[in-house]
């Protein structure tokens, strides 16, 4: 079952939510957001990027920069750019992304859950990001930014959330800069309230979509205030973080593609022909062309397309790891003829999210800074369950969602 609680958010008064409102941390470098934050003293991105009140090339990770978190999290409140709710609410966080639009359920969701593994992940964490967020969480004492988690869709839960959204104004309406929709709604009945606790408690799990790091460091700082309190009971507000929940039947994943350096000392036609071991290889001339199902791939390489498909044998679809096409990319093409290992740590590759579409990648290797590109199929949100289910960890570099979390919307105070 699903333990989640209502919450006292903190939030921008409505005619502020844009000033307030940004892009996740993760999304961007200190440059960036410096550069977004440029002129506005209200930007969120002073409490999650504070290295932006800093000369350029502060190191983000500096005591003093995670001082200045607190004192810009505390200005904020002082100064009445976040309010604090007075009751207990739940809350709607809509995002609309060309024409479509996704509905999530604001929650607190609990620490146990995810460290007994009834909150799962499909992506390993590096501790030193871990650290990061959870020296972020400790100096606020509180959830800065939400995780984006997906729940089996519920019927009840659907329309508890279509008759609030039809019959209530939105708190918040606007489209951010990069033209995504945001909508936010206030739960403000405590019979809905209850209900929709009642609801999740009959759900087996949740599912981290994105936002691996922020919820393994909200977990652990919980987990850390338990043991530091000797009078621990285990209703205290730090055993609950921030997430957003949508049902799985909402959200798509996107492609997440790759662009190498080089062809491993290779010509184009030897690399083509290697390719043909484990691959139907046909040239597509210079068009883009876009991979049509499973097992199908797109190649841009010296100006053209090609497309790739998955010879039979040289995958399993009974494994939940091996049916993915980023397991077979990676083992049939940059390990065994592009020597590239580790997804992880090898320079020789980078990855573009499938948001930049397919002529980001075009692009790359036209301007000679790649030498070649693959573009993959998207998982689906099937795939993405079936192996957090079965305890397994996707590849690195499989899933991307969008739109993202806007941060600043609800933060939620750890006391």
């Amino acid at each position: 079952m699903a333990k989640i609680k209502p919450f006292k958010g903190i939030r921008p008064p409505k005619n502020l939510v844009e000033k307030v409102a940004s892009r996740p941390y993760d999304v961007l470098n200190s440059e960036e957001a410096r550069a977004e934050a440029a002129g506005n003293e209200m930007s969120l991105y002073h409490i999650i990027k504070p290295e932006i009140d800093f000369p350029a090339g502060t190191d983000e990770h500096n005591e003093k920069v995670y001082q200045k978190a607190i004192e810009n999290f505390e200005k904020f409140q002082k100064n009445g750019w976040l309010v604090q709710d007075s009751e207990e609410k739940y809350y709607i966080y809509a995002q609309t992304m060309n024409g479509k639009t996704q509905y999530g359920l604001v929650v607190c969701a609990n620490v146990e859950d995810y460290l007994n593994e009834n909150i799962k992940k499909h992506e390993l964490t590096r501790r030193d990001k871990e650290e990061d967020r959870m020296k972020h969480v400790r100096v606020n004492n509180a959830n800065i930014e939400p995780v984006f988690f997906a729940y089996p869709a519920e019927k009840e839960l659907d329309t508890i959330v279509s008759n609030i959204v039809k019959n209530q104004h939105p708190e918040y309406d606007f489209t951010a800069p990069d033209g995504f929709g945001h909508h936010f709604w206030v739960i403000n009945d405590k019979k809905t309230v209850a209900r929709i606790t009642e609801l999740f408690a009959a759900i087996p799990s949740l599912y981290i979509a994105d936002g691996h790091h922020r919820t393994a460091a909200a977990a652990l700082v919980g987990a850390e205030k338990a043991k530091q309190n000797p009078k621990h009971k285990g209703d205290e507000e730090y055993n609950y973080f921030l997430a957003v929940c949508f049902p799985d039947n909402q959200l798509n994943i996107i492609d997440y593609n790759r662009v190498v350096k080089d062809l491993n000392g290779l010509t184009d036609s030897e690399f083509l022909k290697a390719l043909e071991k484990n691959f139907i290889v046909e040239e597509k001339g210079a068009d883009i062309y876009k991979p049509e199902k499973l097992h199908n791939f797109s190649l841009y390489l010296s100006g053209k397309f090609y497309s790739l498909t998955a010879k039979a044998g040289t995958y399993n679809d009974s494994d939940p790891i091996g049916v993915l096409d980023v397991t077979i990319s990676s083992n049939l093409i940059l390990d065994e003829i592009l020597d590239i290992k580790d997804l992880r740590s090898d320079k020789r590759i980078d990855f573009v999210g499938g948001i930049r579409g397919l002529g980001e990648l075009k692009k790359r290797v036209d301007s000679g800074e790649m030498r070649v590109a693959l573009a993959l199929y998207p998982v689906s949100m099937k795939q993405l369950i079936d192996i957090a289910d079965t305890g397994n960890i996707m590849p690195p570099k499989t899933t991307w969602f969008e739109p993202k979390l806007r941060s600043g919307l609800v933060i939620h105070k750890l006391v």
